[in-house]
């Protein structure tokens, strides 16, 4: 069989390494998993680097394994980026058609997709990528692809995502001193929807939840365009804080009671449920109610709920998403999760796992392997190794309408 070259995919959170290393396939043009590896992070805060040689040390681990697992040298990779610096904002491409016939070519999508680039930003603010929603030519909307059709003007509506430039900048050099070239950074919840989201999901109207250690990241779709993402400074790590604070004990043993016993169902536990929780120093062990941690879960999982709602309601979709919720991260694994959104989102909910990829497939089925899949399938989609990538003769455009090719395939029919 041949084969191409090595892809890697970087999943870099506040509490975990992730590392997938995947083999990009000619014939089936799909990728096949070649090794896996996860390893606890140290030294970042809410997606932002806060000690980069403990950021180095985790990565540098994490690789070693993918490397040994996959027996291939990793060179360069797709990164995830996420944190609460991370920002979104619309904004609109125009242009005058440059063929004198008014064929509308790639090189003149690439152009328009430039021109929406052309904002005001800070000096510390960068962006992190520029995500066609829909082309207007002479004034018809609602165009997915204008390659080939006639028109004079053409104009695009764009998402634009935007990172703090220094936090973008430190996570560079984490990668880097890991002996790792970055070719993209990818926003972690984009990633996610690419391994775990269905064409007909986005077609009807979804919301794609990212429970992750220190923030919840939301990307929602309607009619195959991406409406809205966000950043909320909440992640699972603070329903652990609040257990530790709830029954005065160690974020260790916070974190124990809440994989072991931690549920959102309040109704479904008996006020006669107990766990006996480890004891600092020389006391002894006690119970606990096991009622108090459930209502400890569900109070803050209804504050998150609340904010990912607030955001539906910035762009009107507040329970109008008719294919729901999915959620994925680590924080997607607590039970009843899926229960308490239905109730405070009004939508249906469920858990998302990545869809069946070759290779070891048993590493990537739960949630929080998301990301780390959707790296590797969002890089095969960037470099275009499928019938769809285009080849133009500009040298210097062909890198930008490659990736433009890339962001059509995965957010629009």
């Amino acid at each position: 069989m041949a084969r191409e070259h090595i892809i890697t995919g970087i999943d870099v959170g506040s509490s975990t390494v992730r590392v997938a290393v995947a083999q990009a396939e000619t014939e089936s043009g799909e990728p096949m998993i070649l090794g896996t590896a996860v390893e606890p992070m140290e030294g970042m805060q809410k997606g932002v680097i806060t000690d980069v040689e403990e950021a180095v040390t985790a990565v540098s681990k994490a690789l070693d394994v993918a490397e040994r697992v996959a027996g291939q040298p990793i060179e360069h990779a797709y990164v995830s980026i996420n944190g609460s610096h991370i920002s979104s904002q619309n904004s609109r491409g125009v242009i005058a058609v440059s063929r004198a016939d008014g064929e509308i070519t790639a090189e003149d999508v690439a152009r328009v997709i430039n021109a929406a680039q052309a904002i005001s930003l800070p000096s510390n603010r960068e962006i992190l990528h520029v995500l066609p929603q829909h082309f207007i030519v002479d004034g018809q909307e609602h165009i997915h692809d204008p390659v080939g059709m006639t028109g004079v003007r053409l104009e695009v509506e764009t998402h634009i995502i935007e990172g703090s430039a220094p936090f973008i900048k430190n996570l560079t050099k984490v990668v880097n001193q890991a002996g790792i070239h970055v070719e993209d950074f990818v926003f972690s919840p984009l990633a996610a929807g690419v391994a775990v989201l269905e064409k007909r999901q986005k077609e009807l109207g979804v919301v794609l939840v990212e429970l992750g250690a220190g923030t919840t990241s939301i990307v929602a779709f309607e009619e195959n365009v991406l409406l809205h993402t966000a950043v909320l400074p909440l992640g699972s790590t603070h329903i652990t804080n609040d257990i530790a604070i709830g029954l005065r004990t160690s974020i260790d043993v916070a974190e124990k009671v809440k994989k072991e016993s931690g549920t959102a169902l309040v109704d479904e536990v008996k006020a006669s449920d107990t766990v006996t929780i480890e004891a600092e120093g020389d006391d002894e062990p006690e119970p606990v109610s096991k009622k108090e941690i459930a209502n400890i879960i569900r109070a803050r999982l209804d504050e998150i709920f609340t904010f990912v709602d607030h955001e539906l309601k910035n762009v009107n979709r507040s329970g109008l998403l008719p294919a729901g919720a999915v959620f994925t991260g680590g924080g997607a694994q607590l039970p009843g999760v899926v229960e308490v959104a239905k109730k405070r989102l009004r939508l249906p909910a469920i858990v998302g796992r990545p869809k069946e990829i070759a290779g070891l497939i048993e590493q990537i089925s739960e949630p929080e392997s998301a990301v780390m899949v959707g790296l590797v399938i969002w890089a095969l989609e960037q470099e275009g190794r499928d019938s769809r990538k285009v080849k133009i003769a500009m040298p210097d455009l062909a890198n930008t309408v490659g990736k433009m090719r890339g962001w059509l395939k995965t957010f629009m029919p």
